[in-house]
């Protein structure tokens, strides 16, 4: 095994509670169904042929675009305007994780963000955490035109990384399967995380 040098993380469900959290906070708030969403934006996707949150993640749709495509999909009584503020009340720093980053760090790994996300949000997401303290490197699906699992992402977040450093050489850490396993074709180790109990332990065993 290559010794590893880079360590690259998600952002929500990694560095946060688990996202699902803060849906259901939004499906609280509005007396929405569960799943309600998914199927609004299952029907705008098939409308479309393409899937409104891969677009908005890619910046090709602004917010208020992706708010008007799937705002007609949903019930005349659930509004989706305001969702931000509501998903975001929801979403808290996952402590342990962000305090194992920040030792890394300190330990001389250089450290990228990985994170599939919406444009106007990033002041909101980059105010949960100390981002630039812990993170050489972050790359933003919203201001790059592509997401994971999209191979070329994983390959730009390299090569902004730097310092020669191959994919053989990274711990890719991810709670989304699909993300790790592409993680995991290209060469790197990835930690497909579950809860700060069973990554923290995988991550120290691949950085040792």
């Amino acid at each position: 095994m290559s010794r590893i040098r880079a360590v690259i993380s998600d952002f929500g469900g990694v560095l946060t509670n688990p996202l699902w959290e803060a849906f259901a906070g939004w499906n609280s708030k509005v007396g929405a169904d569960p799943g309600v969403l998914g199927m609004a934006l299952q029907k705008a996707s098939e409308e479309r042929g393409e899937h409104p949150l891969y677009e908005l993640e890619k910046g090709v749709l602004t917010e208020d675009e992706f708010t008007s495509i799937v705002q007609a999909q949903l019930p005349e009584d659930i509004q989706l305007d305001g969702f931000r503020d509501i998903y975001f009340s929801h979403l808290h720093p996952n402590d342990p994780m962000i305090e194992l980053m920040r030792e890394l760090r300190g330990s001389g790994f250089r450290m990228a963000m990985l994170t599939n996300n919406v444009r106007e949000w990033e002041p909101l997401w980059r105010a949960k955490l100390p981002v630039d303290e812990i993170f050489h490197v972050v790359v933003d699906s919203a201001f790059v035109g592509m997401r994971k699992p999209e191979p070329e992402i994983y390959e730009l977040t390299l090569e902004r990384i730097g310092d020669g450093i191959t994919a053989e050489e990274c711990v890719f850490v991810d709670d989304v399967d699909v993300n790790c396993e592409m993680a995991r074709e290209l060469g790197m180790h990835p930690v497909h995380y579950t809860s700060a109990e069973q990554a923290i332990p995988e991550i120290r065993d691949l950085v040792s």
